[in-house]
């Protein structure tokens, strides 16, 4: 259940609350375009290593095809209450090229390692550029978090 009052959080409370999260979350909306086929948008499981999320999928879907053509990409954690979103360029690493230390964690997390899997997959890492942050219209001003790659608090 949350709370609805209308308590304003402070930039560095929203930061915490923030990274809290995206340690603890395990599915994120992550949203890509390709630019003759439109938008596209799919919950994938995520890993967050304290300056990048990490994600993973099929190196044959539609996800992978798109931040190929197009990098930009934007995460939502699914909390309508509680938003955060990230926006930035995707890298793409495919299974067998992965860093070892990112792989590793993403199989710690989940207890699923795609680099054993029969088929190619595709490590996307997105470092956020932009994070907005708030709960409810008191923290709609106030809600970017981070620009240029800047944490603001």
């Amino acid at each position: 259940m949350h709370n609805t009052e209308d308590v304003r959080r402070q930039a560095a409370e929203r930061r915490r609350d923030t990274c809290e999260r995206l340690v603890a979350e395990r599915e994120v909306w992550v949203s890509t375009s390709h630019p003759a086929h439109g938008p596209h948008q799919v919950p994938l499981w995520f890993l967050w290593d304290g300056r990048a999320v990490w994600m993973c999928t099929s190196a044959a879907s539609v996800t992978a095809r798109n931040v190929r053509k197009e990098p930009r990409v934007r995460l939502a954690l699914p909390d309508t209450f509680d938003v955060v979103l990230l926006q930035g360029e995707a890298e793409c690493f495919p299974d067998q090229e992965v860093p070892g230390d990112a792989a590793e964690a993403f199989a710690a997390k989940f207890g699923w390692d795609p680099r054993g899997e029969a088929g190619s997959f595709l490590y996307i890492r997105m470092a956020p550029k932009t994070v907005r942050a708030w709960r409810g219209e008191p923290e709609l001003r106030g809600r970017v978090i981070m620009r240029d790659g800047t944490w603001l608090a």
